[in-house]
């Protein structure tokens, strides 16, 4: 039983017989039950909650509940009837709110039947989709808009698209940082909106307006400085625009479900796929009608709508607000890691306790950090095992070395205790140290992602300069877009999502016994590898280009159709569908899940700048091929005239680099760590594995 500390106790009346006050120390152990009932409701409210702040009133509330009058029951007459009353009573008070600490729009405690699960999701994936609809497009056709309006060459408009497609997925590190530091998810999403819709009007200024839009005659157009540096303005808007509110959408989605409810974390995991599969909603129609707009319309239109999509995505998203569940901010996640850095290296000399419970944690149910659980002690940074002990033994030495000096910032010296209040500088919790080792341990997942990144980067850029040089002709009349071919991307993901929801993870949890069907490692990994098909189909598709234009003799016809469908580009985007699937909706939930909970928009910003370090990545490659292969006056492997060079050989590349990331990969998956906070530990084990 819990110590007690209180002199009298009074219960709530019993059928059993009249009640008065008695005094609690006079009590035998063993019938202490009422002043222990008292005790223990600051620890029946929802985790994460600070009993002082907003749950004072209604805690108050229900000891008054349960103590209506200064009457008690003799000790010996206490009634078990009335005990499992008042336990039912707190139990459904307690179900009442959710359990993970999450408020509504006003601060107060969320209401579980009136707040999140799907009821909240619609207006979130509606603002998804009209948000994705606008991003791509205006950046699906972008590399054609640089070659047509800017008069750039291919290599220069294919770099110039990815190192916008670049900053425009690194710049979420910024808007995760700030939302969880500062403002929120809710907040630091609509802000950025703001910042996002004028960088759509700009461009779309830049495509219609008279003095902004480049003159053209004979069909090349002759920007000026000014004009050139308002479209990249415009760009640079949209990508700061975009850095607040991609890494916080998803995450923010996913807060709409309690994870202390198994029934909403099971749903939390379906949420990720329809997700991504209103992502492809958006950037169906914008790959079809508006590329289509642009290239037959004008570019004014098809940069125009994007800007009203964006404006029905602000307005869907605000109209959900009062269903919405958020997390507190938990302070700057920076200024958290830096202090345990700080703290083990003024502690370098401290010897760490072998009793791991030793180590500084505070002594409350909830983390000393806003809106996060308290996290396990673990032993080992990132192997668990190897299957032969001279490298087990060399690694495991090397982690267990780092991590005991992590462990350093939680030892609680003579001098740490003679100074009063603890400082953070001086002395880190358990929690803390373990919120640093979980980004460490993602470390290594996250850079696997960055050359399938480099991959699917392609079909933005070497894609569509590819599908330039086929016959686009869908009967006599009708032309379609090269950039247009995206679309079968976009289909293939939406057809894939269903059947990987409601099929393949059914199928695989019968075999499997997990509740995902596949663990979240193995879903990435299996994605991995089927990017190498589409990388295969590309090259193969080049091979027989390349043989075409020497049959017809069409080097040097730049400007003729080579005498094959377009539509022969249709695996090699079906298959990156595919891959996305698996690898993309993996990595946001496996980015989600095992990031710290006061860090998880950082840890969503983390695994989005894969996409932009890929495509900084295939800007590094393109430079450098196109830099060797053309020595001595040769055309290389990227021309302008892509008859005459070798495109196939840059798919060949990105095939073997894309083989060499899987073996990796698969190292780095089999000796992963999953993240085990306390609360899972008590329930289930020590063995998690999503």
């Amino acid at each position: 039983m819990l110590g007690v500390n209180a002199t009298h106790i009074a219960t709530r009346p019993s059928p059993c017989r009249p009640l008065q006050t008695i005094s609690v120390r006079s009590l035998p152990t063993g019938q202490r039950v009422v002043s222990d009932l008292a005790l223990l409701l600051p620890s029946l409210l929802p985790v994460g909650t600070n009993a002082a702040a907003p749950w004072k009133n209604q805690r108050t509330h229900a000891i008054n509940y349960l103590r209506p009058s200064p009457i008690s029951i003799h000790p010996l007459r206490l009634c078990s009837a009335g005990l499992h009353r008042d336990r039912d009573v707190m139990e459904d008070y307690r179900d009442k709110y959710t359990k993970d600490g999450t408020t509504d729009i006003h601060g107060q405690p969320a209401l579980k039947k009136e707040t999140g699960n799907w009821r909240a999701c619609p207006y979130i994936l509606a603002n998804e989709c009209c948000e994705r609809l606008a991003y791509y497009g205006m950046s699906t056709n972008l590399v054609n808009y640089m070659k047509n309006r800017l008069n750039q060459v291919n290599a220069t408009a294919a770099n110039n698209v990815t190192n916008w497609s670049g900053t425009c997925y690194i710049m979420p590190l910024l808007g995760a940082f700030i939302a969880d530091a500062y403002l929120g998810r809710y907040w630091t999403i609509s802000s950025f909106m703001i910042i996002y819709i004028l960088g759509l009007v700009l461009l779309t200024m830049t495509a219609s307006v008279k003095g902004l839009k480049a003159p053209c005659s004979n069909g090349v157009c002759h920007p000026t400085k000014a004009q050139t540096a308002a479209v990249f303005i415009a760009l640079y808007l949209i990508a700061l625009g975009t850095g607040g509110i991609k890494p916080c959408v998803s995450s923010f989605g996913a807060d709409q479900f309690d994870e202390s409810d198994e029934s909403e974390k099971k749903r939390k995991s379906s949420f990720f796929n329809w997700f991504y599969f209103s992502i492809n909603i958006g950037a169906l129609i914008a790959a079809s009608v508006l590329v289509w707009i642009q290239m037959n319309v004008g570019w004014g239109w098809g940069f125009g709508i994007p800007a009203v999509a964006m404006a029905v995505a602000v307005i869907s998203f605000f109209w959900g607000t009062r269903l919405y569940r958020h997390q507190k901010p938990g302070g700057s996640p920076l200024t958290r890691i830096a202090q345990v850095i700080f703290a083990s290296v003024r502690k370098a000399g401290v010897k760490v306790p072998a009793d791991k419970s030793l180590l500084y944690e505070i002594t409350v149910k909830e983390s000393a950090i806003e809106g996060s659980r308290k996290l396990k002690h673990t032993d080992q940074l990132t192997i668990d095992m190897m299957p032969v002990y001279r490298y087990k033994r060399m690694l495991s030495c090397s982690s267990q070395s780092f991590h005991s000096f992590l462990d350093k910032a939680a030892v609680e010296t003579e001098e740490d205790k003679n100074k009063g209040p603890v400082n953070p500088w001086r002395l880190c919790t358990v929690t803390q140290i373990e919120e640093l080792k979980s980004v460490l341990r993602l470390l290594p997942i996250w850079a696997s992602g960055i050359i399938f990144s480099t991959v699917y980067s392609q079909m933005s850029t070497m894609f569509v300069l590819q599908g330039n040089t086929l016959d686009p002709h869908m009967g006599p009349h009708f032309k379609i877009p090269s950039a247009s071919l995206s679309i079968f991307d976009t289909i293939s993901v939406i057809v894939w999502v269903p059947i990987y929801d409601r099929f393949l993870v059914p199928f695989v949890r019968k075999l499997t016994g997990r509740d995902r069907g596949f663990t979240q490692l193995t879903r990435m990994g299996i994605g991995l590898f089927i990017s190498i098909f589409s990388m295969l189909a590309a090259g193969i598709l080049e091979v027989v280009r390349l043989q075409v234009v020497a049959r017809h003799n069409l080097y040097n016809d730049k400007d003729d159709y080579v005498p094959i469908s377009i539509f022969w580009q249709v695996p090699q985007y079906f298959i990156i569908g595919a891959a996305e699937v698996f690898t993309f909706i993996g990595q946001l939930e496996f980015f989600y899940d095992q990031a710290p909970d006061a860090m998880r928009s950082m840890c969503s910003a983390l695994s989005l700048t894969t996409v932009a370090l890929g495509n900084y990545l295939s800007t590094l490659l393109v430079t450098i091929v196109t830099s060797i292969t053309t020595k001595n006056g040769k055309l290389g492997w990227i021309p302008d005239n892509l008859n005459q060079g070798h495109l196939d050989y840059f798919f060949w590349l990105l095939a073997i680099l894309s083989v060499l990331n899987l073996l990796v990969y698969l190292v780095i998956a089999k000796f992963y760590t999953y993240k085990n906070t306390v609360e899972d530990a008590d329930t289930k084990g020590d063995a998690i594995e999503p």
